[in-house]
């Protein structure tokens, strides 16, 4: 298994895309082929015990960055680490990609070097919802802010075969996101949406509001990007003030103080269920090709998580998923 990193993107690369290469490729035992600019990254190599460990530097002497448009970036900069990486995918020289860069720029570099699979109309950037059952699989979160009922359908069965190969739910219950439970509700896309959902062989639920997404009511949620985005953004906003909040009481007193003290394994964990580091990516689905994009925040952990998303998409066949399942649509 070999998967190509971006290893100039991200707002702390390439220190930390190093770093979370090398402990990629130890921990899970596969290549990481690191991509940019070869003097920087054999810089950072130099700083890491890579005795035993598969990290070849592939050149790429441009970066798209996140002040690019992301369009025009991918087409001008042929030279990118974006770009080059995604060749790699291509040429089958790689398993899959990752980058924690211009989440734009990946998406275009996906559609002007590998395509879309074959019957999808526009791919989906996800993410991994923690949840009380576990995760659910939300799409998409900004790659698409305005949408087609069609483009839902399709978003419900590129989620519903990710969540079965790469997180093992047989027969994934799958929802939409609306302002009530009750069948009718919600917009004029929603409402259309909901008719050829309902219509298909997915296990579709119906409606979904937004706390029904966190309780774990559904497996899958589809949405158009401009909700998934906001739903993604205030989770993460809300989660760090109440986090914050939760450390400031805990100071206030010597009792509180105490008293978390006691608690801290419990708030390890709770904060380790909530860390968008420990799932590292999310997958871009629908392109032809395992594309998976990190947080541009993302430190070492996140890529090596990242990475290691990437090692588990290649490997559970979620490509020749997705297609099975358009065919069995006639989509």
């Amino acid at each position: 298994m070999r998967i190509a990193l971006d290893a100039m993107g991200g707002d702390h690369a390439p220190q930390v895309t190093v770093e979370g290469a090398v402990w990629a490729a130890r921990e899970y035992g596969l290549e990481v082929a690191l991509v940019g600019r070869e003097e920087l990254l054999a810089a950072e190599l130099a700083k890491h015990d890579t005795a035993g460990l598969s990290l070849p530097l592939i050149q790429a002497s441009e970066v798209i960055d996140m002040k690019d448009e992301p369009a025009a970036a991918a087409k001008a900069k042929q030279d990118s680490s974006m770009v080059v990486g995604m060749n790699l995918v291509k040429g089958g020289q790689a398993d899959g990609f990752f980058s924690a860069g211009n989440s734009g720029g990946v998406m275009a570099a996906a559609l002007f070097r590998l395509g879309r699979l074959p019957g999808i109309k526009r791919p989906a950037l996800t993410a991994l919802y923690p949840t009380a059952r576990g995760s659910c699989v939300v799409l998409d979160i900004g790659a698409n802010t305005d949408c087609k009922a069609e483009w839902l359908l399709q978003f419900g069965i590129m989620g519903s075969a990710y969540a079965e190969t790469a997180l093992g739910i047989q027969r994934p219950k799958v929802g939409i996101v609306s302002n009530g439970e009750e069948e009718g509700k919600g917009s004029t896309l929603v409402k259309e949406a909901y008719v050829l959902l309902k219509e298909s062989p997915l296990n579709f639920i119906g409606n979904v509001e937004g706390k029904d997404i966190p309780a774990g009511l559904a497996d899958v949620v589809v949405t158009d990007g401009l909700t998934g985005n906001v739903i993604i953004k205030l989770s993460e906003g809300l989660t760090k003030f109440l986090t914050g909040v939760i450390e400031k009481e805990i100071r206030s007193s010597a009792l509180t103080a105490l008293g978390g003290a006691l608690a801290r394994p419990a708030f390890k964990r709770a904060k380790k269920v909530l860390d968008y580091s420990e799932v590292g990516g999310a997958p871009l689905l629908g392109v032809n090709g395992v594309v998976l994009v990190g947080h541009g925040r993302s430190d070492a952990k996140a890529i090596k998580n990242g990475i290691g998303a990437a090692q588990r998409g290649a490997s559970g066949g979620m490509l020749a998923a997705i297609a099975a399942s358009l065919a069995d649509m006639g989509l």
